[in-house]
């Protein structure tokens, strides 16, 4: 079992407590998704930061996926901020949060394993990048039973992304759903990442935007390369780039749902991180 990490950090440890936490991103957001779920969730990317920062742009997803029938897995792509190398990294324990029990797939885990796809558990262990997403499911699928796969990365070339799409929507007798969970733009002296000193709050925007078109227009190549060449702080650049194949590849359109910065709410743009809620369908 893997246990939660974050909890009491970046939402509330207590379940109750945290079902009014997720309420209150809905409410202040998008609004409480209906009951009718007849929408058809594909691809999605919501940030991973703390809720009191991110949970209203990240409800604006949920909102879209709690109006879809639910899948037979959720694939989570997320960040993996403590290694630098090309491994993916799979979890196939159960995840626990205040709100009970994900059950992972680990059939499915085990039948993606290659050279550069394995199973560590460790890693998953102290990253925070999947479990941030896991209370949202919950709450939206309530009773409801689900599954998820969480996976890991970290500096994949456009190469081994595209071969992970590929390798993901192999043929099945699962229907998928694929959520990319990443922040964009870190800035701040403690983010090393100072590209301009005056009207940050209007530049972040500005610089956000830049990498949010590519993705709108699907364009994984090119975000890829200009995230690396330019040393933009958006920390699920892996993740994100093979979404945008996944979405290629199942002929989706792109949306933007919803675009944020956490100072907004800390009146703070010193040390200030970006957040976006994009859907593909």
């Amino acid at each position: 079992m893997r246990k939660s990490i974050v909890a009491g950090q970046f939402y509330e440890a207590d379940g109750e407590k945290l079902k009014e936490e997720i309420g209150k991103s809905f409410t202040d957001g998008p609004g409480l998704p209906s009951k009718e779920r007849n929408k058809k969730f594909i691809v999605g990317i919501a940030p991973h930061a703390g809720y009191f920062f991110s949970g209203k742009c990240a409800a604006y997803l949920y909102k879209e996926i709690a109006e879809s029938q639910i899948p037979d897995v959720y694939i989570i792509l997320g960040t993996d901020h403590r290694h630098n190398d090309n491994k993916i990294r799979i979890s196939i324990e159960d995840w626990e949060t205040p709100l009970g029990i994900v059950s992972v797939d680990k059939e499915l885990g085990q039948s993606l394993l290659t050279k550069e796809i394995i199973i560590d558990e460790n890693a998953h262990k102290q990253e925070h990048s999947i479990e941030v997403q896991l209370p949202f499911l919950q709450y939206i699928n309530k009773d409801k039973k689900f599954k998820i796969l969480p996976i890991i990365f970290s500096t994949a070339s456009i190469e081994i992304c595209k071969r992970l799409a590929i390798r993901l929507l192999e043929p099945r007798a699962r229907k998928l759903a694929f959520i990319a969970s990443s922040d964009f733009t870190h800035y701040g002296v403690s983010y090393n990442f100072l590209p301009f000193t005056k009207n940050i709050k209007e530049n972040i925007t500005k610089l956000d935007k830049k990498f949010t078109d590519y993705i709108l227009k699907l364009n994984s190549e090119e975000f890829l390369d200009k995230v690396v060449k330019t040393g933009t702080t958006i920390c699920g650049m892996s993740a994100i780039t093979t979404i945008i194949e996944i979405a290629k590849q199942m002929q989706c359109k792109a949306r933007l749902l919803n675009y944020s910065t956490s100072g907004e709410i800390s009146n703070d743009y010193n040390h200030c991180v970006g957040y976006a809620s994009i859907i593909m369908g």
